[in-house]
């Protein structure tokens, strides 16, 4: 009998050693290794098949100019948000990890595109949840489906026997930290177990040319859990955020190969499931009854998106000595960089003041095109004075207190315009060969923090 193998490996990177490690020597962090039973490499392993990969000529180079490019239609699932975080629909052969916290909402949104796609083949894998549990949360759904298949399996050699005899046009597997594969013997979601079973299914997905979706587990830093090696392995990874105890939730993407990185989509979370937000502005626009002091409205863009948010701000005396910095939804080390612009351009006394600055909506924002807006509501704090109804802003603000220009101010006007506000106060080099005249709501055109104070409280 062959002596049993045993390696150990990083639970956060991935990286091996041949005995135990304190420290990982590749991503420094401590007591991470653990040890796990290899074997050897066989015939098939790495297959999805059962029989193992079939014999196929070796791939020779070719010149570039040689390779025939065709563009391949994508599949519209015909939920907005989705199709536009991927980049305009489903990729055939992509493999997609989606990852989120527990409760968030990823099983709910991955079981509605399968109801969505009445007319795709589609089997849904499930290895947390048993068959009865997954038809009890689609009958909250409005959405019938005579084409979603459920499976409630975890070894990857059975689902690829059923994978085989359905043959679906898409495959959910929830989730990959619950499979594993006879060709590994350590434990379902170790780092062996993940990279192997998430190796089979991009072979089956590059073979086959079927779109696969992974749903992760996320650890309590906010990674997707498992070794790095997953997110390099799959084609799209999709961040699903939001508070469980608030109705909104954000798809994020943090990897495309097929589209851009910057897009943003927003649901709103339903006990019937997950819909789709078409217009974001108007729910992160909070509706006043009347004037309050520390909110201005900012014009930021998601990728090709434009979004108007509330910045609020209150500045109030320290009361403890020692003054207090908070920002949520914000880079706090930019909110400390304009306070220190405000109180050496603007003349401003923030040293003894308690700051704290949040994004309403839940959102986390990292555009540089929103300093206006949060100098505005910090000023507006400050002086006890509020910010007009009808103006927003657009600006990035330098470390002199002049207002830089900000990309795409065309779409944030344009967004401003069709949400109802009146003026909109950017930056004056950012309109310059601009016919400003086109639109109804006025521009505002500013170079310095002066020229904005004297055009809020003038």
């Amino acid at each position: 009998m062959a002596k049993t193998k045993t390696t150990f490996f990083c639970q956060n990177c991935g990286a091996q050693s041949p005995k135990w490690l304190g420290k990982c020597s590749s991503c420094g962090e401590w007591n991470t290794y653990v040890e796990e039973v290899v074997q050897k490499e066989e015939v098939g392993r790495g297959s999805w098949k059962q029989g193992g990969t079939k014999e196929k000529r070796a791939s020779v180079p070719k010149r570039l100019q040689e390779i025939n490019f065709e563009d391949q239609p994508r599949l519209i699932t015909h939920d907005a948000e989705l199709d536009r975080v991927l980049g305009g629909g489903i990729v055939a052969g992509s493999l997609v990890l989606i990852g989120g916290e527990p409760g968030i909402g990823k099983s709910t949104l991955m079981l509605q595109i399968a109801l969505m796609l009445n007319q795709t083949k589609i089997l849904y894998v499930s290895g947390e949840e048993s068959e009865s549990q997954i038809k009890m949360r689609a009958e909250r759904m409005p959405l019938k489906s005579e084409n979603c298949y459920v499976l409630s399996e975890t070894n990857t050699q059975a689902i690829f026997q059923q994978i085989e005899a359905l043959d679906p046009d898409i495959l959910v597997i929830d989730s990959i930290q619950t499979l594993h594969s006879k060709h590994v013997e350590s434990a379902a979601g170790s780092v062996s177990q993940v990279r192997e079973c998430t190796a089979e299914l991009m072979k089956f997905a590059k073979e086959t040319g079927t779109p696969v979706f992974l749903v992760g587990h996320i650890t309590k830093d906010g990674a997707i859990a498992g070794p790095k090696v997953l997110e390099h392995m799959v084609d799209t990874v999709l961040q699903f955020e939001g508070d469980r105890h608030l109705t909104y939730r954000i798809l994020r993407t943090s990897k495309n190969r097929f589209g851009s990185t910057h897009e943003l989509g927003i649901y709103e979370m339903r006990a019937e499931g997950l819909r789709p937000v078409a217009n974001p502005s108007e729910i992160l626009l909070t509706q006043r009854e009347e004037l309050l002091n520390g909110v201005a409205i900012g014009a930021m863009m998601e990728g090709n998106r434009p979004l108007l948010i509330e910045i609020q701000s209150l500045v109030s005396p320290a009361t403890y000595g020692t003054p207090q910095r908070s920002s949520t939804g914000h880079d706090a080390k930019r909110l400390n960089m304009l306070l220190a612009v405000l109180e050496k351009r603007g003349g401003m006394r923030l040293g003894q003041q308690d700051v704290f600055l949040n994004v309403a909506g839940g959102l986390r924002v990292d555009d540089p095109a929103l300093d206006l807006a949060v100098c505005a509501s910090l000023i507006s704090s400050y002086e006890d004075t509020p910010v007009p109804a009808d103006l927003c802003f657009a600006g990035e603000v330098g470390l002199g207190g002049e207002i830089r220009a900000v990309h795409r101010i065309e779409n944030r006007i344009a967004e401003a315009e069709k949400l109802g506000f009146k003026r909109i106060m950017v930056s004056k080099y950012a309109v310059k060969g601009m016919d400003i005249h086109k639109y109804k709501i006025k521009v505002i055109q500013v170079s310095k923090l002066e020229e904005m104070y004297q055009g809020l409280f003038s």
